[in-house]
């Protein structure tokens, strides 16, 4: 199944291919050098399929695209960037 993700107004979501939205990390702008991951969430039904491993990848690169460290207050972004060697270098300090 794909899915497929944009960003909106301070959030990544994802949709199916019906349009319906399954999935949202939303962040928030800290000053100019931070993005603040407050929430990552998938629908029920949608769990186990990667998306929110996903939607962290997206803002992950924004951080990296932007020149942004990422400061993840929300407990599944904080271990999913802490988990994989590719994001240090988006993890504040």
């Amino acid at each position: 199944m794909a899915f497929e993700f944009s960003e909106e107004d301070g959030r990544f979501v994802a949709k199916d291919a019906d349009g319906l939205e399954v999935g949202e990390v939303t962040f928030t702008r800290d000053g100019d050098d931070f993005l603040v991951v407050n929430h990552t969430g998938v629908d029920p039904d949608y769990r186990g399929k990667g998306i929110a491993e996903d939607l962290v990848r997206h803002v992950a690169e924004k951080a990296k695209n932007e020149g942004l460290k990422i400061d993840p207050v929300c407990s599944y972004a904080k271990k999913e960037l802490e988990r994989k060697p590719e994001y240090s270098g988006v993890l504040k300090n």
